[in-house]
């Protein structure tokens, strides 16, 4: 006689419980040695993969134990993730914003533009600026938005007014003083000033030994610190982080933003998008929604939102 359904499997079942952990104690994965914590955190809802193909040996050995065990990790992964995977639009909001990564070596500029004007935002925010694509962004978007500021390689169009712009130092300790990704300004709008951020924080490299993400923490606590510092209550941030919310190493941000994203909208790669590290992020108010726009002349998509401004 062949072995009971509920022998067979424990280590299909064993790993389902490991996966379930993971997901459910991400934050316990210790950073020190390789940020394997931040590596798993970048990548969570792909670790939801792991449910089918326990399933399918599990099917397969026809473990009984396995496929109790597998309830587990779906569990975790539908409370996690799931409502993302149900999200639709959330219906009217007050501003629509687009962040996008451009690419500083984006062959086509105009029709960049040409792309995030058709989605109609009310702010754009644009990183990866190079001093020979920026004319072109300015020529295409001013009709539409004839207030702009512009700091290093980050900038800002508005269909509202733009006052107070001011660089924000996020450049990490080694980095020439050249480096300029971070910019505030104060936009006008009808519901009052909105403090809006540009920030582009440093790459991050999956090496043999781990992560490498170092420098973008230091920058990630140093953008943190300035919203901290900031004196207005609305605040509307758009950025590319180089990471997830899900990341601890962005924390210093996401602590004090609301960062809670109402979709997946994978921005990197364009070309198979498996993370979304384009952020729109707001303190004093509310993301309804979040959608990619399609693909450019850059690696990354375009991430647009809708905002609703709190009373």
């Amino acid at each position: 006689m062949g072995r009971s359904p509920w022998a067979r499997g424990r280590i299909l079942a064993s790993l389902a419980v490991v996966t379930a952990a993971l997901l459910a104690f991400h934050s316990a994965v210790p950073n020190t040695v390789g940020r394997f914590g931040s590596l798993l955190e970048t990548f969570l809802p792909w670790l939801g993969l792991t449910v089918p193909l326990l399933l399918a040996l599990a099917l397969l050995r026809r473990s009984a134990i396995a496929l109790v065990a597998l309830l587990l990790p779906a569990a975790v992964w539908g409370g996690l993730f799931g409502g993302r995977v149900a999200a639709g639009d959330h219906g009217a909001h007050d501003v629509t914003a687009v962040q996008h990564n451009v690419s500083d070596v984006n062959a086509d500029p105009s029709g960049t533009a040409r792309a995030l004007i058709d989605a109609a935002p009310d702010l754009v925010a644009l990183e990866e600026l190079t001093p020979s694509a920026l004319p072109v962004y300015e020529r295409s978007l001013a009709p539409e938005y004839p207030h702009r500021a512009v700091r290093g390689t980050v900038g800002l169009w508005s269909k509202y007014p733009l006052s107070d712009v001011r660089a924000v130092d996020i450049r990490p300790e080694g980095v020439g003083e050249s480096w300029n990704r971070g910019m505030r300004a104060k936009a006008r709008t009808p519901w009052g000033d909105i403090a809006v951020y540009v920030a582009h924080l440093p790459s991050v490299r999956v090496r043999w030994h781990g992560l490498s993400s170092g420098r973008r923490d230091e920058s990630a606590g140093l953008l943190g610190a300035a919203l901290a510092a900031e004196k207005l209550d609305r605040v509307i941030l758009l950025g590319d982080l180089n990471s997830t919310v899900d990341d601890r190493g962005l924390a210093p941000v996401t602590t004090r933003l609301d960062s809670v994203g109402r979709k997946f909208a994978f921005s990197w790669p364009a070309a198979f998008p498996v993370s979304r590290i384009d952020h729109i992020m707001t303190r004093a108010a509310t993301v309804t929604h979040v959608r990619t726009l399609p693909a450019t002349g850059s690696d990354h998509l375009p991430v647009a939102a809708g905002i609703v401004l709190d009373p």
